[in-house]
């Protein structure tokens, strides 16, 4: 997976050093991004999003999905991970 090569800053700036691409992520992106670095599935990054910005299971799930959409788009995830 790509994504465990990628470095973050706090800030939410996203560097790949094996492509030189960069890219910026706001704070929910970047907690699923970390969530993803720690070996989390979509369902419990989704249960995690949840209990931290105290929003429903459901709406978390989609956020998590639409962001792992991107992240397909751009080469870095694969849903073969889940």
């Amino acid at each position: 997976m790509k994504i465990s090569r990628l470095a973050m800053n706090d800030e939410g700036f996203i560097f790949d050093p094996e492509t030189g691409n960069s890219y910026t992520v706001n704070e929910t992106g970047l907690f699923i991004l970390r969530k993803l670095k720690e070996g989390l599935s979509p369902a419990e990054i989704s249960m995690a999003l949840s209990e931290e910005y105290r929003v429903s299971f459901e709406e978390a799930e989609r956020d998590v999905e639409e962001f792992l959409e991107d992240l397909k788009r751009y080469g870095l995830w694969r849903k073969s991970h889940d």
